[in-house]
């Protein structure tokens, strides 16, 4: 390793953790809870040269590990937060009953997450949601969600579709001026992935919106105005990463990197910083079409 990559370091981003508390019998845990992540989100991150850590939640049968970490412990060693997506927001951690038992969703995750968002924009360390996290990142600033949008939001279009999952799309619109907006100059419409049966309804404090279902007018996309970084996704860029007909991912999660590293850089000034390190710059790399003739990757693969 050359003198200057060992005076550098990558930036260290952490993933909150999906909450599995039905193991299917198959995976071989039984009576027990899975926290996990989604590879592509991982990726998403990666790809641009930051290291993705999932950071962990102290379970309610967990309070021994409470009483020797807090989550500021892990907030100090991150430069940034990435909330995935997942089970439903509980219309309890918004002052509301569940209109139906299906739409409970998860009040143990929703206490971890909003811990860990409030530890982040309280060390002005940038935080991005996906999906359920941009939900979240309404609530945490007072916000309301529609706890199903078919039945609560007049005209909407379907949202999500179990047997499309991933494969079910539709156009976002740019609110004018708007940060997001700007990521994509030359843009007024973005085609993107449509997972969601829950969306943002009354918006928290000091969050504006910044892109809309181009169909029905749904909200998309939020921005904290705050003093930090703090930005919400209704959609899965990170399943965008090998699909031509859907938006580019990659200025989103540089424009996060960036802040980060901006971020980190300034740490860097405090003496009581231990790591000294310079954090590296996140990578722009062009996007790479999959490939679709497996004739074509025998030749490598032989090689490999």
């Amino acid at each position: 390793m050359s003198q200057n990559t060992s005076q550098t370091r990558p930036l260290r981003i952490g993933i909150s953790a999906r909450l599995l508390y039905q193991v299917p019998p198959e995976l071989g845990f039984r009576n027990k809870t899975l926290q996990y992540l989604e590879q592509s989100l991982s990726h998403w991150i990666m790809a641009h040269g930051a290291i993705a850590f999932m950071v962990p939640a102290v379970a309610e049968d967990s309070r021994r590990a409470a009483r020797h970490l807090s989550v500021f412990d892990y907030v100090n060693e991150l430069d940034g937060l990435v909330l995935q997506g997942g089970a439903d927001v509980s219309p309890q951690s918004y002052g509301q009953e569940p209109i139906d038992p299906r739409w409970a969703g998860d009040p143990v995750r929703d206490r971890y997450e909003l811990a860990l968002l409030r530890a982040f924009i309280q060390q002005r360390k940038p935080v991005i949601g996906v999906c359920r996290g941009c939900q979240l990142l309404n609530v945490a600033f007072g916000g309301t969600l529609y706890q199903d949008v078919m039945t609560q939001y007049a005209g909407a279009h379907a949202h999500v579709d179990a047997e499309l999952y991933d494969q079910l799309e539709h156009e976002v619109s740019f609110l004018p001026n708007s940060q997001l907006a700007r990521l994509y100059p030359s843009e007024s419409r973005l085609r993107v992935t449509s997972i969601h049966h829950q969306a943002v309804a009354k918006l928290g404090k000091q969050i504006e919106v910044e892109a809309v279902s181009s169909v029905d007018g749904v909200i998309e996309a939020i921005r904290w105005t705050g003093d930090g970084y703090a930005r919400g996704v209704q959609w899965h860029p990170e399943f965008h990463l090998d699909r031509r007909a859907l938006a580019d991912s990659s200025p989103i999660i540089l424009d996060f990197l960036n802040e980060a590293r901006t971020a980190a850089l300034a740490r860097l000034r405090d003496r009581d910083c231990a790591d000294q390190r310079m954090p590296r710059a996140p990578l722009n790399l062009p996007f790479e079409a999959p490939a679709t003739d497996p004739a074509k990757e025998a030749p490598a693969a032989a090689k490999a």
